[in-house]
């Protein structure tokens, strides 16, 4: 069930709901609801849908229509997804990192000397 989304930065609420098949007021409703989904609005209160709004409108209907999930059980799972990994660990040296910023603010205060000159 993969849906074309049209290669746009923004998208109306009516243009949104003829992609994904459902009334604007549902996705005013899902808006409410769902803390994922949170269009933008422009200076006349007009909602702008990006394409990563789109999306997630898709998977909310996927989970409610086709998984069969209840609000909450769809609102915990798109939490579940959103939900950070263990972080990343890239063996920062401190000590390396110190010497390497001293070498480059000596590199630096020499430049300016010679500048200054």
């Amino acid at each position: 069930m993969t849906q074309a989304i049209p290669d746009k930065l923004f998208f109306k609420i009516g243009e949104v709901a003829d992609i994904v098949g459902l009334e604007q007021h549902v996705l005013r409703y899902w808006e409410e609801e769902f803390e994922q989904l949170k269009p933008t609005k422009n200076k006349s209160g007009q909602r702008l849908y990006q394409k990563k709004d789109v999306e997630v409108v898709l998977e909310i209907k996927r989970l409610l229509y086709t998984e069969k999930f209840t609000l909450a059980g769809a609102k915990r799972k798109l939490k579940e997804r959103k939900r950070p990994g263990a972080q990343l660990d890239f063996g920062f040296d401190r000590e390396k990192f110190q010497d390497w910023n001293n070498r480059v603010k000596a590199d630096l205060r020499a430049l300016l000397k010679m500048l200054e000159s």
